[in-house]
């Protein structure tokens, strides 16, 4: 790590360092700007997810129109945002002796025992096992709310009386998740009511508070910290299990002497927490009225997800090979990708999407280079460990906490092969590991 460390930093990129957090901060504030009138209502962002998502296609449709609207205005700033990054990462990448910022990038995020041509068949391996079942799901699910010809606005229902909602606001939800983690294990117990009593999460959206949701942790304190912004959908419950595998990995690890052995590189971390929303799948009927279609729609999101993870990091092969694209030739790029990942996608309804912006709402683009496949990654491997709790519960929990208090002692594929996983780029890993969910899904 030291050595790496040494490969990826010198004095000489400290002012390309600061303009690049300058740049992404930037973006942060522009995005969190979106003050949007909607529903008799100002809202940002993540608060208009649950209008674009309503069972009725009007609201949908104007919620949507709304969205596009505020990103369309954005869209030029956001683009000139991007391409200074570009440029700066790609001014580091050469000042360290780099080709270009791929290579940095990968070492940026601690990956030693892989590199960009393993990803590669990975990715194939996703085309290949998933884009056409997800192809079948979003088929079935376009039948179920009855459009036959998909616009933009009608992506995100998936039954035509509503997506799952929870059952209530930031306090019953949180009741609700004591009770689920006193009994799942006296170490989830222990730890979530220590989260409560010290007031150790931010939950709701609010006016000018920044997007998206994630996990913090203070060393000094030995205790993590969730974010997150909550607008009344089942993503709601998803922080709840997600962000918390987080916490939990950092709260089972936090003893390890060696700091910088606490936490596993990014695409292990997703792990803990992907895995730890379907841990939590036996206790969903405190959260849902109807949790068998919670779960369903939780499965088929996740396996549907995959296809655009990896689109997300292609796309940024493409970029940091090629600096010098212009914005129209990145956004014809991505939309290439899409209909290579997911052609059942539509676009239909929104000039910003036609266009081929939609990346630019991806903030892991701009924050984060490279990182977006990790999910994909911690995505099977949460459907490995969900297939075992199906057959033995005990086995599976053993090795999800031993997973969690390795830490980071190891880079990726090593880490998963001492939490007796498999290698995630030895053939049909992807394959295998789907093929049980289907049966679950009924396909």
């Amino acid at each position: 790590m030291y050595e790496n460390s040494e490969k990826t930093f010198d004095e000489s990129i400290i002012p390309l360092l600061i303009e690049e957090n300058k740049l992404v901060s930037k973006y942060d504030s522009l995005i969190a700007s979106a003050k949007i009138k909607f529903d008799g209502k100002v809202l940002n962002l993540p608060q208009m997810a649950k209008y674009m998502q309503n069972p009725d296609r009007e609201i949908r449709k104007a919620a949507s129109k709304a969205y596009y609207k505020f990103t369309s205005k954005i869209e030029p700033e956001l683009a000139d945002i991007y391409d200074k990054l570009v440029h700066i990462r790609h001014e580091m990448a050469l000042k360290l002796g780099f080709k270009n910022f791929v290579e940095l990038g990968y070492r940026r995020l601690g990956r030693l025992d892989y590199d960009s041509n393993d990803v590669a068949i990975y990715r194939e391996q996703i085309r290949k096992a998933v884009t056409p079942i997800a192809k079948k799901l979003n088929k079935i699910r376009l039948e179920r709310i009855g459009v036959k010809k998909p616009y933009c606005y009608d992506m995100a229902l998936s039954y035509p009386d509503g997506n799952p909602t929870p059952i209530g606001g930031k306090d019953v939800l949180v009741d609700a998740a004591k009770k689920m983690y006193g009994e799942m294990s006296e170490d989830t117990n222990v730890f979530f009511n220590f989260l409560v009593d010290n007031e150790l999460m931010d939950l709701e959206a609010k006016p000018g508070k920044q997007s998206g949701g994630y996990m913090t942790y203070f060393p000094l304190y030995k205790c993590p910290f969730i974010f997150s912004n909550f607008n009344g959908t089942s993503g709601d419950v998803d922080v709840l299990t997600h962000e918390f595998g987080h916490a939990f990995q950092a709260y089972e690890s936090k003893d390890i002497k060696i700091s910088e052995y606490q936490a596993p590189t990014l695409e292990a971390c997703e792990i803990h927490s992907m895995s730890m929303e379907f841990f939590a799948y036996p206790w969903m009927h405190l959260f849902f009225d109807n949790p068998a279609r919670y779960k369903e729609d939780h499965l088929s999101s996740a396996i549907s997800f995959l296809p655009y993870g990896v689109s997300v990091d292609e796309f940024q092969h493409f970029v940091y090979e090629n600096p010098n694209a212009t914005k129209e030739e990145r956004n014809a790029k991505w939309l290439e990708i899409e209909k290579k990942y997911t052609p059942y996608k539509s676009n239909k309804g929104s000039k910003f999407l036609l266009n081929g912006s939609r990346w630019m709402l991806q903030g892991h683009i701009f924050a984060s280079p490279f990182y977006y496949i990790d999910y994909t990654f911690a995505q099977v491997f949460a459907f490995s460990f969900h297939n075992l709790d199906v057959i033995n519960h005990e086995k599976a929990w053993d090795r999800y906490i031993n997973l969690c208090k390795l830490g980071g002692r190891y880079p990726f594929v090593e880490l998963v092969k001492h939490a007796k996983l498999s290698n995630p780029f030895s053939k049909g890993f992807v394959k295998k590991n789907i093929k049980p969910l289907l049966k679950e899904l009924g396909i």
